[in-house]
């Protein structure tokens, strides 16, 4: 486990270079939170969207940024999310967190990349065939494993432009929404009373908007690479959170302003939306391209930004003993998870190939993919805010640079609920009200159990478990 003794400078425990500096762990946090793909699924939901995610942002998306804030800053270990498990509950469970962190990345990554070239169609090439967007998946996959492997310092740069474009497109949604309802009006009603929560089949989204919601821990992954994380890493969880929710909201509503709720498409919608706010000028249209094109850019960057995090916690896990030593290997000059990189790109190319069969279209395989790697990513965080618990208890005297405020009593409520939402949110994954598909749900299921006992036997295969 690497401390923080070294100097600023210094390499850390490992050989690890300090190269992230607080910018650069805002602009991390912002391109892995930000997520510009699910941003239709979200007002998919309607104008009632809006409450749901001041709801979450207040009761989930604010304790967990707290929580995290302590955690990060006080064991800035390498392999974050796994080495927090592993220091509470042991090897085991931590082995278990770190393949269900990893695997996750590696499930949901051909969601991103079908999503993208869907996008890439509906700019450039209409009607491109479904094999056609599959092949293109497959070469970002492996795109994104060689941004793996090179130097932090040099890909950490991918992430950070990712969140500037990010920032833009969301900006102009919001902006242009307020623009266009100002000369055509709304295409959705934005009143308190259409605001308001409804119970049934919109909730099949609203699991959406706390997944959206994640990634306060991503970059403590790299946390032996951080110049300064104890000041750094409360700071820019901060800065970000704030920055996200007002984004999130922002992009929303403009969604709503110029799509009627039953024409958002979940890969389409970004570009429909840009195209009903810019107009059919000339101009309108050739910003529509600038700004679709920084949307793909966005995909990318945003699976660089995770499996960064990923790949570091499984090859933290595997050189620990707690997962195989195929995810071991570092490249021996840039200390960059290298194995662990290749292994998720061919995991992914594999599930790309599988869907491929077995979707009819690019809207199905983007929702199949994402539900079922929702329901794996999301299983992690429970033992991250019981770890958090633990570790409050079994080493309380260790020093906090900071602190969630409120002592132990407000620990264990803020802990509780953001356990709750994760829970709800893992459960309408699965089921959905008022058009519950049987099949849907068990071959959900069917894969989560899977993707649990092939990590109970990997877990087994491990040097010291």
């Amino acid at each position: 486990m690497s401390e923080t003794s070294a100097g600023p400078d210094a390499n850390g425990a490992g050989g690890f270079k300090k190269v992230l500096r607080g910018l650069d762990m805002t602009l991390f946090t912002v391109c892995a939170i930000l997520v510009i793909d699910q941003l239709a699924a979200s007002a998919a939901i309607g104008a009632q969207s809006v409450f749901w995610w001041i709801f979450t942002m207040i009761l989930f998306f604010i304790p967990y940024g707290l929580i995290t804030a302590e955690l990060g800053s006080t064991y800035p270990d390498q392999g974050g999310i796994y080495a927090w498990v592993r220091r509470a509950f042991g090897p085991k469970w931590g082995g278990r967190t770190a393949w269900l962190w990893w695997i996750n990345v590696a499930l949901w990554q051909p969601s991103v990349f079908i999503l993208f070239a869907g996008i890439f169609a509906t700019l450039f090439i209409p009607g491109l065939p479904l094999w056609w967007q599959i092949g293109i998946a497959v070469v970002l996959t492996w795109l994104v494993a060689w941004i793996n492997i090179i130097a932090l310092d040099v890909g950490k740069w991918v992430p950070n432009v990712g969140a500037v474009f990010k920032v833009a497109i969301m900006l102009t949604i919001g902006i242009g929404g307020f623009v266009y309802a100002s000369q055509h009006g709304v295409a959705n009603e934005l009143t308190l009373e259409s605001m308001a929560p409804s119970w049934g089949a919109t909730l099949a989204f609203l699991p959406v908007i706390v997944y959206n919601f994640m990634g306060f821990e991503l970059m403590s992954g790299a946390g032996a690479e951080m110049k300064n994380p104890a000041r750094d890493v409360p700071l820019a969880i901060v800065v970000s959170g704030v920055l996200i929710a007002a984004f999130y909201l922002l992009g929303t509503i403009g969604i709503l302003i110029a799509l009627p709720m039953d024409e958002i498409n979940l890969v389409e919608g970004i570009i429909d939306t840009l195209r009903q706010l810019l107009g059919d000028s000339g101009a309108g249209q050739a910003a529509v391209y600038v700004l679709g094109i920084m949307a793909l850019y966005t995909f990318v960057a945003n699976m660089v930004t995770w499996t960064l995090g990923a790949n570091r916690s499984a090859a933290e896990a595997a050189n620990e003993g707690a997962l195989p030593t195929m995810f071991e290997k570092l490249h021996p000059v840039h200390k960059t998870p290298a194995s662990a990189a290749i292994v998720t790109a061919v995991v992914t190319t594999v599930v790309i190939v599988i869907y491929g069969f077995m979707a009819a279209d690019a809207e199905d395989l983007f929702w199949t993919l994402f539900a079922f790697s929702s329901v794996v990513f999301l299983l992690p965080y429970l033992l991250m805010f019981a770890a958090f618990l633990r570790l409050r208890t079994i080493d309380a005297d260790r020093p906090r640079a900071y602190r969630v405020p409120g002592g132990n009593s407000t620990a264990w409520v803020l802990s509780l609920v953001c356990m709750a939402f994760i829970v709800q949110a893992i459960v309408f994954f699965i089921y959905i009200p008022g058009e519950f598909d049987w099949n849907y749900a068990l071959s959900i299921v069917a894969g989560v159990v899977a993707t649990l006992i092939v990590g109970e036997v990997l877990i087994r295969m491990g040097k010291k478990v």
